[in-house]
Order: C-alpha cells, then sequence, then structure tokens
C-alpha cells in the first residue's frame, strides 16, 4: 500500500476545529479536497499531516497557528478617515471589504470596528494566531 508523499495527488475528507471545539470547515457531505503535496495549495501544516498517511487511514493533528494561516499581525491592521469609504457600504463589524493594493492585487479586509470619524479594517486570515485541529481522511493516493 502506498502512502502519501511529495508530488503525488491525494484525496482527503477533513473536520477542523478551533481549541474551543468549533468546527470552522469541513470536507464532509462534498467533494473530496484534492491537492498535490508540495504545491503548496493547502496549509503547510496540513500538508506536513498527510505525508506518510496510506489510502483509508485516518488521523487527528493539532497544528499550531505558525503552520496554518500564521500569527496575528497588528501591521495588518490599519486606521482610515470614514471619508475613504464609499457612502454606500453600510459597515458593520465583521464585514468583509475588499481593495485593490497598489501592485494591482486584490486585498482582503474585515471590519474591525468603525465609527463616525475611523474605521479600522483588518487584513489578517480570520485564522490566523490561532492553532487548529483537523481530523483528516486519507481517500487516494496518485
Amino acid at each position: 500500500m502506498s502512502t502519501a508523499s511529495n508530488g503525488n495527488t491525494v484525496k482527503v475528507h477533513y473536520t477542523g476545529v478551533l481549541s474551543d471545539g468549533a468546527q470552522f470547515d469541513s470536507s464532509v457531505g462534498r467533494e473530496p479536497l484534492e491537492f498535490t503535496i508540495g504545491e503548496g495549495n493547502v496549509i503547510p501544516g496540513f500538508e506536513q499531516a498527510v505525508v506518510g498517511m496510506a489510502a483509508g487511514e485516518s488521523k487527528s493533528v493539532i497544528i499550531p497557528a505558525g503552520d496554518a494561516y500564521g500569527e496575528r499581525q497588528e501591521a495588518l491592521v490599519h486606521r482610515f478617515p470614514r471619508d475613504q469609504i464609499p457612502d454606500e457600504i453600510e459597515l458593520s463589524e465583521g464585514l468583509p471589504l475588499q481593495a485593490q493594493g497598489p501592485d494591482g492585487q486584490v486585498v482582503h479586509f474585515v471590519v474591525a470596528a468603525f465609527d463616525a470619524e475611523t474605521v479600522t479594517l483588518d487584513a489578517n486570515h480570520p485564522l490566523a494566531g490561532q492553532d487548529l485541529t483537523f481530523q483528516i481522511e486519507l481517500l487516494g493516493v496518485a
């Protein structure tokens, strides 16, 4: 029986939970996640967890924040004058927004706070700074 290694394309079912037990994502009931190990299409800790698994094997793994979505970076939290946000946008905490960066790349933000004068936007991934637990079932290795 072959085990998953760098360069293999794998199919997995997974369920991800936070340290408080809240589920944040799952492929159960959907198509399995398919990716090629070593291409960097999933978080590093998830990819590393699959390496060495055999088809049909299941395991639970805790992925520290640094191997998941990284640590929170306060440098990615910015305050802007309220008048720099278009009037037609009805602000609420947690509202996802996007803008085009100077290099043309789309930057995703979440409204962290706002008042009549300022808006605080957070470009950290919503799961940044959190250790994640995944239940992984390897369905196939190609």
